[in-house]
């Protein structure tokens, strides 16, 4: 898969990620599109060197899986140093 399909995947990951774990992070629809790509490629990562899984094709399952997890990780780290505290 290429550089703007990670892009795309990422953008539409964090998106899905942000759905499932919605909160108080800090930033908006800028920040959560950047975090669904960096978490894409963290996910893309963790499932290449751990699980040995192929990530060549967009539509496959376990591509899409990997970069939610991924943008969840992502978007919970995040949410740890920006969230607001009560």
């Amino acid at each position: 898969m290429g550089f703007i399909g990670w892009i795309i995947l990422g953008i539409l990951a964090g998106a899905i990620a942000k759905a499932i774990m919605p909160g108080k992070q800090g930033g908006g629809i800028f920040a959560t599109m950047i975090l669904g790509i960096v978490g894409a490629v963290v996910g893309g990562f963790i499932g290449s060197r751990l699980f040995n899984v192929d990530l060549g094709t967009f539509w496959s399952l376990s591509t899409w899986a990997l970069a939610i997890g991924g943008s969840l990780i992502v978007l919970a780290v995040w949410g740890y140093f920006t969230g607001k505290k009560n």
